[in-house]
């Protein structure tokens, strides 16, 4: 598929380089991170926990949970989405009926995790891994449920933390030998291992540059320079948006106005900007105006 999202997707890797991929935990930010520029987006699992749900990161949400939130931002942008898929969320079948409805929900890429399925934040302590040859098995199920050729699968390794640096590059080179187009080595904690594992692979390696975790937050130069070509902001604007309005909540509460807060507020028509608004309010006006003619 010459126009798929997964071929976008790589159309994007292939252009930008480290490429910028954001997280959206809804329709509207996926449009406001269009404005922006970026070429592609990310919906996290906790970002559908959280956002969605009002739960914890802890594999309390389900991939029906998730393919809901994929339709509606691939509904309204075409921007190549990278989704979380958790550890799959079953055995061989499940993960292949995963990937078949990422796909069909307008995916463009998953990562799957090697931990067990009762699973946790990748910047919390006491993770547990499965064996490499389970992931291995994971991967296979995923690459084989592919109906599009171009669909990413990006293989997460949780494995730096427990096991030690060697152990999880050892990990993940069986990862690219099962068939992972990419990989994502989480909770990295200074750039010397970004190099260890660019250097050890002959896929693109992603960088998550999530807040107030395990990893430093570095800039793209010099994430550029150890050899990674994938960065993700997983839940920045997120972050963002709670605390906007868990500050626009308490001065509302306080104060009994929103007076004094209005000038932290997108406008109207910033809003109607983005949803293009006007143009859907013009055709209603063409349907009266025929069915009244």
């Amino acid at each position: 598929m010459t126009n798929s999202p997964g071929a976008r997707f790589r159309a994007a890797l292939a252009e930008e380089n480290p490429l910028q991929i954001v997280g959206t935990i809804n329709a509207y930010c996926a449009l406001l991170a269009e404005r922006a520029g970026f070429r592609s987006i990310y919906l996290s699992g906790a970002g559908v926990a959280n956002a969605s749900f009002g739960l914890p990161d802890l594999g309390m949400t389900s991939m029906t949970d998730v393919v809901q939130d994929i339709e509606r931002i691939t509904s309204v942008c075409d921007i190549p989405l990278v989704v979380d898929s958790d550890t799959g969320w079953g055995h061989a079948l499940c993960i292949a009926r995963t990937v078949k409805s990422f796909i069909a929900a307008g995916a463009a890429a998953l990562h799957i995790e090697d931990q067990q399925a009762a699973k946790r934040c990748g910047h919390r302590p006491n993770k547990a891994m499965v064996s490499a040859e389970e992931m291995v098995d994971r991967i296979h199920a995923a690459v084989d449920a592919r109906t599009d050729d171009s669909f990413v699968i990006m293989a997460r390794t949780d494995g730096l933390a427990g096991e030690g640096l060697e152990a999880a590059i050892e990990r993940c080179q069986k990862y690219v030998e099962a068939g992972a187009d990419m990989i994502f080595a989480e909770a990295i904690t200074d750039a010397e291992q970004y190099m260890k594992f660019t250097g050890s692979l002959p896929v693109p390696v992603l960088a998550n540059m999530t807040e107030f975790g395990e990893s430093p937050l570095l800039d793209l130069d010099h994430l550029r320079d150890v050899g990674v070509q994938l960065v993700l902001y997983p839940l920045s604007a997120f972050r963002a948006m709670s605390l906007a309005a868990d500050t626009m909540y308490k001065a509302i509460r306080k104060d009994g106005t929103q007076r004094e807060v209005v000038g932290q507020m997108q406008t109207r028509n910033d809003l109607y900007e983005v949803l293009n608004y006007l143009s859907y309010e013009q055709q209603i006006d063409s349907i009266l105006k025929k069915a009244t003619s």
